[in-house]
């Protein structure tokens, strides 16, 4: 058997991945797998596309064009896949352009320091190396009892003279699994790079913990923050939250629900409200109600067995947890973002919740549609996290900027 017949089922498989990351493929069963594949493939589609370059390189040197003939056409339509995912990926570009001025209008004449949204190539050359040489971390701070799930961690500029604005980062898992560090790390790198204050949060976790401990861990977080302030020099004026997933769904719900009682048990008078909200790829819905077949399959699998207490009433309690049903008309700024190829959380759910928060808030709610993003698209750098980035960071300097008194960009770096 030659050569080329022992790599065609690795070139038919490559095919298959962009296949999916392109269109996913649809089913409940298959959510999840086609989530993860998809994701890795559409997010890395530059890497993976010089490496189909130079696999096909490799092989024209070895055998020639005309005995690996097959192999090379198959090659040649992967490449094409992974081509149009690297143009959907910049195109999220002008997606966030867009959703930020339909929302906010010019929201530059309140930054004149705002950057460009230029992809910064340089950086995706090692996309799992997140860190950055000018901010340095406190780890592993308490601020609660209960250990290592009651911990977070703080990232600042190493030469900031503060007080910063906060944000707040809530890591997703679907409520079960997950760490402060895995997620929400580009942004917060960027944003402390600023010259903000960012805080990663742990969270206690189902099944071993049940709603609403979740919510009330974060808004011990948020005391916490408020406590701290002056130890790190954050700025308590203006907190805003962000987070994916299942931490996408508890920072939209935080940001709803400030200082409610029910959620701030035995710390009732702390003042937990947030100014800013940048949900990604967010779950909004703990009922079916909203009609999303996505929605129906949650509720029975993952929300009634793992995530709800066991003496839960269905819906009021279920309303509670939900931030569609949460929405009101002093909502804080809202800039959620939601991929258009989302198998966890469809977006459809996004849509939903978009819609019920623009009737009735006051205040801006941004809402960008990336099309061809999966789940967790945000993750490590990539040519989309990169834009998401970006966008996040304008609407939060704009957010910090309006609520200001002088409306400029503060100096906190020397």
């Amino acid at each position: 058997m030659h050569a080329g017949e022992f790599l065609a089922p690795r070139h038919l498989a490559n095919a298959a991945l962009v296949a999916n990351a392109v269109r996913p493929v649809p089913g409940t069963f298959a959510s999840f797998p086609a989530m993860f594949a998809g994701w890795l493939t559409g997010e890395l589609a530059p890497h993976l596309l010089a490496a189909t370059a130079v696999d096909a390189g490799w092989r024209i040197a070895r055998r020639g064009v005309r005995a690996e003939t097959g192999s090379l056409m198959v090659n040649a339509v992967t490449a094409a896949g992974y081509a149009e995912l690297i143009r959907r990926s910049q195109g999220a570009r002008r997606e966030i352009e867009d959703a930020l001025h339909e929302a906010i209008g010019d929201y530059h004449e309140h930054l004149p320091c705002v950057p460009d949204l230029a992809t910064p190539w340089r950086s995706l050359l090692n996309p799992f190396r997140m860190g950055h040489v000018d901010v340095v971390a406190s780890r592993k701070l308490p601020y609660s009892d209960g250990g290592r799930r009651f911990e977070l961690d703080v990232y600042r500029h190493r030469d900031a003279n503060g007080p910063s604005p906060v944000l707040l980062q809530i890591h997703g898992g679907g409520w079960v699994i997950g760490e402060k560090e895995q997620q929400g790390i580009p942004l917060m790198m960027r944003m402390a790079a600023l010259g903000w204050t960012c805080v990663a949060i742990n969270y206690p976790l189902s099944p071993k913990a049940r709603w609403p401990q979740h919510i009330v861990a974060v808004k011990r977080a948020i005391a916490w923050i408020r406590e701290h302030a002056d130890e790190h020099g954050a700025d308590t004026s203006f907190i805003a939250v962000t987070g994916g997933s299942a931490g996408g769904h508890l920072a939209a719900l935080a940001a709803l629900t400030a200082n409610d009682p029910a959620f701030q048990p035995g710390f009732e008078e702390v003042d937990t409200r947030l100014q800013a909200c940048v949900p990604n790829y967010g779950v909004y819905d703990f009922t079916d109600e909203s009609g999303t077949r996505a929605s129906k399959v949650r509720l029975r699998s993952l929300v009634r067995r793992w995530v709800m207490a066991s003496d839960a009433r269905y819906p009021d309690d279920y309303h509670a947890a939900s931030p569609l049903f949460r929405v009101h008309a002093d909502a804080p700024p809202f800039f959620v973002l939601h991929g258009t190829n989302d198998t966890l959380v469809p977006i459809a759910d996004a849509r939903a919740f978009v819609s019920a928060l623009r009737e009735v808030a006051k205040a801006p709610v941004a809402y960008a549609e990336l099309r061809g993003a999966q789940h967790a698209y945000d993750i490590f750098s990539s040519i989309r996290a990169a834009h998401v980035v970006r966008g996040a960071e304008r609407f939060l300097e704009w957010a910090r900027a309006t609520n200001a008194a002088d409306r400029e960009c503060a100096p906190r770096l020397p």
